[in-house]
């Protein structure tokens, strides 16, 4: 490949693109996140499924910039809660409330919940359109685990701090980055999207 090739990643996070970046730093890419390109609206996700948000982003995004764009969709899907708050998981209980609000209502709701019936998985979906729109590639990432009955560490955002992973003995929020890139939704999801963007990149 001659030249660094441009990627978007549909967020206006930088901690996110960030993350993508590092788990894919072997890459010549140059990650962008839509401030770097200008984009301030955002694409409503109506979808129900993380995959028709992932691909919603991912095709508006990409047609709105022109450039060869990533987009994934991901929350928490807890089994006692019948999959809630899944899609929702960003706004689970309201708009309004911070990170801490959403996973302490989650603990309200599963506190007679005994342990081994408080299984919950991440679910991770990526998709990557080109500068037209299309579909190139997509790919999914599950990491299984516990509803913790309290809190614990200070890595990571979201569910992180309750989301207990019983293998390691540690929340999500306890894993160093490395550990958690292993290990996470996003970075599964990533590792069965790598050959796929390599033979992207290189068919430029």
């Amino acid at each position: 490949m001659s030249q660094t090739q441009k990627l978007v990643v549909a967020t206006h996070n930088k901690g996110k693109v960030k993350e993508f970046a590092e788990m894919m730093q072997d890459m010549d890419i140059a990650w962008l996140g839509l401030d770097d390109v200008g984009v301030t609206e955002d694409v409503p996700e109506t979808g129900e499924t993380f995959r028709e948000n992932a691909v919603m982003k991912a095709v508006a995004y990409a047609q709105a910039v022109g450039l060869l764009t990533l987009a994934d969709d991901s929350g928490l899907e807890i089994d006692a809660l019948g999959g809630a708050p899944g899609v929702f998981s960003a706004r689970y209980g309201g708009a309004a409330l911070s990170h801490a609000q959403r996973y302490q209502l989650v603990l309200q709701q599963l506190l007679d919940v005994p342990a081994p019936a408080r299984t919950a998985r991440f679910r991770c979906v990526i998709v990557v359109a080109d500068g037209h729109g299309r579909i190139l590639a997509e790919a999914e990432g599950v990491c299984e685990g516990l509803i913790a009955q309290s809190p614990a560490g200070s890595g990571g955002f979201g569910y992180d701090p309750v989301f207990f992973l019983p293998e390691l003995g540690k929340t999500m929020a306890q894993l160093s980055s490395a550990e958690k890139h292993q290990i996470s939704h996003r970075g599964r999801a990533m590792r069965q999207l790598e050959p796929l963007l390599r033979r992207i990149l290189s068919d430029g």
